[in-house]
């Protein structure tokens, strides 16, 4: 099913601030960040991620598209009069009422602590320190699944496949991220590309070797190399990057693939 956005010309003024883009340079203006410049430019509407600042009754009044984002953001209007932008979850129509409390009903947009919530459940837009703000599986599709729960800690299965634990005082929000048809978008054209700031990417072995390690020889030549590196002849291509004894390392029951 097809999700109809809502027709609005414009954001929420209110909730939307200019973001001035880098282009991936630094204060020197040199490149730090290869690849990137150019593009639309954009407002970047104001998610409320720390949903437990409003425990009191909104309602869903729009439906919008998000450039910052792969999801869609729904605008919620409070009971108190103030309105935010959150993560629109599948199963949140127009209309449709939500609540951030600790006892709030298993439906979708809604938001409680993870020791609240039951086991089986699909949740997304998770604390991973209490009080800080959602931090993980927030883009379009994504989801995660309760698994167990053992005194101060709830077992998750991340979208990784990661099986980790959690504070079971940590707030979640009910439900998987929509616009689950991101995946299957296509670009048809190198234009739109360049609408999201993204220029075009060289491979390292049609450089010559000043430029790269896997630059230069005679015709297609291979890398040339005991194993793939980057630019700056650091290995890559399936090196891990996540660093030794990481303080998060005690949380993680079975590590993503």
């Amino acid at each position: 099913m097809t999700l109809i956005l809502s027709k609005k010309n414009k954001p929420q003024k209110l909730l939307t601030k200019f973001h001035a883009q880098n282009y991936g340079r630094n204060t020197h203006g040199l490149i730090t960040s290869r690849y990137r410049g150019g593009g639309h430019k954009r407002l970047y509407r104001q998610i409320n991620r720390k949903r437990l600042q409003y425990l009191a009754l909104g309602q869903v009044i729009s439906i919008e598209y998000d450039p910052n984002r792969t999801a869609n953001i729904a605008l919620i209007h409070y009971k108190t009069g103030r309105k935010n932008y959150i993560l629109h979850p599948i199963g949140l129509n127009l209309g449709d009422k939500i609540i951030t409390d600790f006892y709030a009903p298993i439906r979708p947009g809604n938001t409680l602590p993870l020791g609240k919530i039951p086991l089986g459940t699909l949740i997304h837009n998770i604390e991973i320190h209490p009080g800080k703000g959602a931090q993980v599986v927030r883009s379009a599709g994504t989801v995660a699944i309760i698994l167990a729960k053992e005194g101060q800690f709830v077992t998750l299965r991340l979208p990784s496949g990661e099986i980790k634990n959690f504070y079971s005082h940590c707030w979640a929000t009910i439900g998987q991220v929509g616009n689950i048809e991101h995946s299957l978008n296509r670009l048809n054209k190198a234009g739109r590309n360049r609408w999201q700031s993204k220029r075009p990417h060289v491979r390292g072995s049609v450089m010559n070797p000043v430029d790269h390690p896997h630059g230069g020889g005679e015709g297609r030549a291979p890398i040339g190399k005991k194993h793939p590196m980057t630019p700056w002849g650091k290995p890559t291509l399936g090196n891990k990057t996540r660093i030794s004894r990481k303080y998060s390392d005690k949380f993680i029951i079975r590590k993503r693939k």
